[in-house]
């Protein structure tokens, strides 16, 4: 059966399953709409976790960034697992303690503060759409290649069907959902990639086959790719290439994002009781972990294929290029998407990839009458080309495009939830109409949604970067935010609303300019700078990893504000010491 067949059979049939469990799950108060009803099981509530967890950017974005950062990019998989774990001691169990139904609301109530509560609203807006970018980035690329729709069809079609399965069943039916993305996104990442070690090194793991040796050549596959790509002018995939500061900073401001991202903090409202909601973490790393270990894989591999097919035999032989009009079907069908394209610079019909940044490998490909790199890929592309460069079944290639949809689909209905909730729950119902109706609430909630989903689509068509690179700015501007505030609320009765509400907009602020700042996205007349290079940028401290630099600005403010002005009052203190006593780990004593 031809691609594009098994393609619409795959993806419409889980497209057909998510409608049915939104129909059946359709919320119909606003506890099940915020919360699912709080009914649901650590395990399933660990894989809707999971799922909510690895959006686009896991499954699409990390492994191509892995495949051309190599090293550095380790620290996408230390940060957003190590995020889990402070996720899972410090936050999730006294926020299920709390029995708020949403972040805002936790920080409206422990800092006694609707001012509090509006600024934390405007951070988890501000965070969630620069998130949501990414997903829709992801849609877009995947239905673009796929479905052979123009990248902006993608997206508008991505965009209905999260208004189907996300708007009607609210929490509820988003969690079952997920609990069926998950099941997808899960086989559709480890098939193919058990199949390409195999095909490779002859070993079924993929986290084995990385370390194994290539079964063509005997040589061990990091060894291989090393050597393939520094003939090229790259530098090795194995070396360090950023400052450590950054590195460090980087992984710190992804860990302490994870933990402040509200999408993800509001599903550990959705269970039972207390305990349920630390067993909930434990079970959502365990089910990430099956994909991050094997993402490190697929991102070599990936890259390997990718240069074997390019670059023929040796450097400067006679025929070491590909010829362009000999590209594989999988050139000219990633081609069609614009995510893939070619330049004959020199006019010989030839395909010349190489860094051509490189000082070392100038004179080399001036003699061999190279003019500059002919080939642009878009590292999104990786893990759902992979598959078809390396001659996979188009049943493989079909779950793998699924996969996607699914990993981009789950994360941007847990992100609309968050934003939405936050307009009805803690604008309306908190704030500006505090005797609204519930049904007056759900249905606020239902058109808040709606606007949501219409903006993150419009900022889709124009992404700031890749889908791991936007994500990656959110986890900063979450980190710098939400986090410090949540932890103050939890672990220091001492903290006030006016050291909150300082703390919040400090981190937020700066880490917002100095994104703004380094990524080129400020335009002073009469300078000549460009700042979105490592040579400019504060100390060698990348945009995405100033968050973590934010948060200690957050720390800092929200701490000494605290300390100089009234301390909280004297039941929100003895709130605070209440959220944390451990009899809370039975039934959760409050609402």
């Amino acid at each position: 059966m031809d691609l594009t067949t098994l393609t619409w059979i795959f993806v419409g049939g889980t497209f057909a399953i998510y409608f049915g469990i939104a129909i059946y799950a359709k919320a119909s108060t606003t506890s099940e709409f915020y919360a699912a009803g709080r009914g649901i099981h650590p395990v399933a509530n660990g894989m809707a976790t999971a799922a909510d967890w690895m959006s686009a950017a896991s499954f699409i974005s990390m492994a191509g960034l892995i495949a051309f950062m190599g090293y550095d990019a380790s620290l996408f998989l230390m940060g957003w697992t190590g995020g889990y774990v402070l996720l899972a001691l410090l936050l999730a169990p006294y926020l299920r303690k709390f029995g708020k139904f949403t972040v805002p609301e936790f920080i409206g109530d422990r800092f006694y503060s609707q001012a509090a509560r509006i600024v934390a609203v405007v951070c988890l807006i501000i965070m969630s759409v620069t998130y949501v970018i990414g997903q829709m980035k992801g849609v877009g690329v995947a239905f673009s290649r796929f479905l052979e729709v123009p990248y902006d069809i993608g997206l508008y079609i991505g965009m209905a069907i999260v208004f189907v399965y996300a708007v009607l069943g609210g929490m509820k039916g988003i969690t079952y959902t997920q609990i069926a993305q998950y099941i997808v996104l899960i086989f559709a990442y480890t098939i193919p990639a058990i199949f390409i070690s195999m095909a490779l090194t002859g070993h079924v793991l993929p986290q084995i086959g990385l370390f194994s040796e290539t079964t063509a050549s005997g040589t061990p596959l990091l060894s291989k790719l090393n050597t393939t790509i520094s003939d090229l002018g790259f530098p090795d995939y194995t070396s360090q290439k950023t400052t450590t500061l950054n590195l460090i900073l980087y992984t710190l401001s992804l860990m302490i994002g994870t933990a402040g991202l509200p999408h993800v903090i509001i599903r550990f409202f959705t269970v039972p009781r207390v305990r349920d909601a630390r067993s909930s973490a434990g079970w959502a790393l365990v089910f990430i972990a099956i994909l991050y270990t094997t993402a490190p894989a697929v991102g070599a591999m990936a890259r390997l294929n990718l240069v074997d097919t390019i670059q023929t035999g040796p450097v400067g032989t006679e025929q070491s290029n590909l010829a362009y009009d000999a590209r594989p079907q999988w050139f000219k069908d990633w081609e069609k998407t614009g995510l893939l394209k070619w330049d004959d610079k020199n006019n010989d019909g030839l395909v010349q990839y190489y860094n051509d940044m490189s000082a070392d490998f100038q004179a080399k490909a001036e003699s061999m009458g190279w003019k500059g790199n002919e080939m642009t890929v878009d590292r999104d592309i990786m893990v759902l080309a992979n598959p078809q460069i390396a001659g996979l079944p188009n049943w493989v290639i079909a779950l793998v495009a699924a996969g996607g949809l699914a990993a981009a689909l789950s994360t941007a209905a847990g992100l609309l939830l968050a934003i939405s909730s936050s307009i009805s729950h803690d604008l309306l119902k908190g704030v500006f109409t505090r005797g609204i109706s519930e049904r007056g609430e759900l249905l606020a909630a239902r058109i808040a949604m709606t606007g949501t989903i219409l903006v993150a689509g419009y900022l889709g068509l124009h992404p700031p970067g890749f889908a791991a690179e936007v994500v990656a700015l959110a986890f900063g501007l979450a980190a710098s935010s939400i986090f410090p505030a949540i932890m103050l609320g939890i672990f220091d009765k001492r903290a006030n609303d006016k050291g909150a509400i300082a703390g919040m907009l400090v981190g937020i602020i700066t880490t917002i300019v100095y994104i703004f700042w380094f990524k080129g996205w400020f335009f002073i007349p009469g300078t000549n700078m460009a700042p979105n290079l490592p040579d400019n940028w504060l100390f060698g401290i990348a945009p995405e990893a100033f968050g973590a630099i934010g948060a200690i600005l957050n720390f800092a403010v929200a701490y000494a504000v605290s300390r100089a002005t009234q301390a909280p009052p004297e039941h929100i203190q003895h709130l605070v010491e209440d959220i944390r006593v451990p009899r809370g780990a039975g039934i959760a004593t409050s609402h």
